[in-house]
């Protein structure tokens, strides 16, 4: 019989912040390949979206910008 995986833990709310932080980073640092002759086509301009934003996600996994350090608020 199999057991499940445990689920990843929810990311926090600093980790979330990172990731869209580096989403818009890397929405302005990726070129559009559209016009190029290897680029995917409509199947690809959909989805280079959730590409990004999983680049993005994958980077904010690895450093730590500390942007969760400036959500604390103050009393």
């Amino acid at each position: 019989m199999m057991t499940p995986r445990p689920l990843p833990p929810a990311p926090s709310s600093g980790d979330r912040l990172e990731t869209a932080f580096l989403t818009e980073m890397l929405k302005i640092a990726m070129p559009d390949q559209s016009g190029t002759p290897f680029h995917g086509g409509a199947g690809e301009s959909q989805f280079a979206s959730f590409m990004v934003e999983q680049h993005a996600a994958a980077i904010a996994a690895r450093i730590d910008l500390r942007l969760d350090s400036r959500l604390e608020v103050a009393p």
